[in-house]
């Protein structure tokens, strides 16, 4: 092992649970434990379920998160010397209790003031926002920034998967001095080298030679909003090749797209659920990508920097959220949110212009390597942990 203090993660989602923060939680165990970091992972399943992994093992003491799980999982970490490094993937809605876990968040800070352990947060999603929905969910969105006021009272250091949770955060440390990093959210899809593979898919899904359009993403409900006005302004223009929909969901909405737009559906295939190598070789299949979000794209978005991991020119929308390294890095195209004919517009002219294809493809390889790999978020978080274990002794 490193010599360092051992890592204790803590997340309401570990493999086969399926989810972003699932993934990610995953990627960065199995990478902290490549760098021969010594690895625990405390999740709600049981330990003989979890997907295995070498150097990490992973406990079940978390459950719930109720009052008898905290209890059990005081008890576990005590077997552990002191002070104990946790990183906490945070996301309101993993702890149970309607996502508000107010218990959990105390006990974090009594680990801290108890015990004296030091406390990171990752931030997946920071809160409820305030008049999108019932007095209900304005009353959540009430308790969530409590939670958040707590869990700034314990943390030593907050990470962020985008650079506007920051700026929604930091009011609520209260004046507290807690460093903020961003640490972007890396593809969970590694890219498959199968040249067969890819030619076969290309074969199957575009046997004329045709340009593969992929959109790659889980297909949840707001996926007619996103797409509704965009087909309207497709229906009125030829469409330049086939429209591939990648992953879980993608059956469905090729049926939304078929009653919304009859004359498309001949155009599009769906694959469904896939495993991440046949998922890989897909995303390679592609020429290009159009990825609508309706709050405009951001580095959180793993559907989008799986596009970008496999050297794949991109259009998409931009947002509130969206950082200011994508409309300077050249490796994709941007579009404001709401307004479909202009993103039809970029996606014809991109498909009618293969040398920026490769140009963008090109680019976004590099972007993403250079930015967004894995061992970027490795190294950030190991160089951090281990300046501080220093300075602890």
């Amino acid at each position: 092992m490193s010599g360092s203090r051992a890592w204790h993660v803590i997340t309401g989602e570990y493999p086969p649970q399926i989810g972003g923060v699932s993934d990610y939680t995953y990627s960065v165990v199995k990478g902290l434990a490549a760098e021969r970091e010594e690895v625990h992972v405390w999740c709600p399943l049981a330990s003989h379920t979890a997907v295995k992994c070498p150097g990490v093992t992973v406990h079940s003491e978390l459950g719930q998160a109720s009052g008898t799980d905290l209890r059990n999982l005081d008890q576990a970490l005590e077997r552990f010397p002191g002070p104990r490094q946790i990183l906490v993937e945070w996301v309101p809605h993993a702890f149970g209790f309607r996502s508000m876990n107010v218990r959990f968040c105390l006990w974090l800070w009594r680990r801290v003031a108890r015990c004296g352990d030091h406390v990171d947060l990752m931030v997946h999603e920071p809160f409820l926002s305030f008049g999108e929905g019932s007095w209900r969910q304005d009353a959540v969105a009430v308790v969530h920034r409590f939670m958040t006021m707590v869990l700034l009272r314990a943390a030593s250091r907050v990470w962020v998967s985008i650079p506007s949770w920051e700026r929604l955060w930091r009011p609520y440390t209260l004046g507290r001095k807690v460093p903020f990093q961003w640490l972007p959210i890396p593809s969970n899809i590694a890219v498959a080298e199968d040249p067969a593979g890819v030619r076969a898919l290309r074969k199957q899904y575009a046997p004329e030679g045709e340009l593969i359009i992929g959109n790659f993403g889980m297909y949840g409900p707001t996926v007619e909003r996103t797409w509704g006005p965009i087909l309207s302004a497709l229906e009125a223009r030829p469409f330049p090749g086939r429209l591939l929909l990648i992953g879980t969901g993608s059956e469905e909405c090729r049926n939304m797209i078929a009653r919304k737009a009859p004359s498309l559906s001949s155009r599009v295939c769906a694959t469904g659920p896939l495993a991440a190598a046949e998922l890989s070789c897909h995303l390679s299949a592609c020429d290009l990508f159009v990825q609508p979000y309706p709050d405009g794209v951001s580095s959180r978005r793993t559907s989008f920097m799986a596009g970008l991991s496999h050297g794949k020119p991109i259009v998409t929308t931009s947002g509130p959220a969206t950082e200011p390294l994508w409309a300077e890095s050249g490796a994709v195209v941007l579009v404001p949110r709401g307004v479909p004919g202009a993103f039809v517009d970029s996606f014809e002219r991109l498909c009618a212009d293969e040398q920026e294809r490769l140009r963008m493809g090109n680019a976004a390889r590099r972007l993403y390597q250079e930015r967004f790999d894995l061992r970027h978020v490795i190294a950030r978080l190991r160089q951090v942990e281990n300046r501080e274990t220093t300075c602890a002794y």
